[in-house]
C-alpha cells in the first residue's frame, strides 16, 4: 500500500488575495492540494484530485505522535471535506486504509511498521511538494 501525490498546487490562495508567506495555518492546510492516489500492488485503487494533502500530512503527523498511535484508528477530520474521507483502522490481520466516500474500498491489511513507513514516505513527499512550490513546509510537523 502506497500514498502517491502529484500535481501540487495552491488552489484558492490567489483568489483569497494571499501569498503563502502571509496565509494563516488553516489556509495553508486547505489550499495546498495535490492529486492523492492510494496504490496497492502496482495498481491505483483510490484517487482524488485536488485533495488537501497538507491537511492530511499535518493530522497524520500528530496522530503518529499521540499515545493513541498504534492503538486507535485514524479518521481525517477535514475542515473542507466530509469526515472520514481517509480512514485508517486496525482490523484482523493489520492496518487498512479506506474512505467513507467509497465504503467498499479498503486496502489489504499491513503491519503497523509498514503503515508507519508509508506515512513517513507520504509526509516527506508532501513536504517536498510544498517546498517545490516555494513554500516553507515547516507548518507540517516532522513525522
Amino acid at each position: 500500500m502506497r500514498f502517491v501525490c502529484r500535481n501540487f498546487g495552491l488552489s484558492d490562495m490567489p483568489r483569497r488575495g494571499l501569498t503563502p508567506q502571509e496565509a494563516p495555518l488553516e489556509v495553508l492546510l486547505l489550499d495546498v492540494e495535490a492529486e492523492l492516489s492510494i496504490r496497492e500492488q502496482g495498481r491505483e485503487v483510490w484517487s482524488e484530485e485536488a485533495f488537501p494533502v497538507a491537511e492530511l500530512a499535518y493530522h497524520l503527523a500528530y496522530w503518529l505522535r499521540s499515545p493513541a498511535a498504534g492503538h486507535e484508528d485514524f479518521e481525517l477530520d477535514s475542515m473542507q471535506a466530509e469526515e472520514g474521507l481517509i480512514r485508517i483502522v486496525n482490523s484482523y490481520g493489520g492496518w487498512r486504509v479506506g474512505s467513507t466516500v467509497t465504503p467498499d474500498f479498503w486496502t489489504s491489511p499491513v503491519a503497523w511498521g509498514v503503515l508507519v513507513a508509508e506515512i513517513g514516505q507520504f509526509h516527506r513527499s508532501v513536504r517536498k511538494g510544498i517546498a517545490a512550490m516555494g513554500v516553507d513546509p515547516s507548518f507540517i510537523p516532522e513525522s
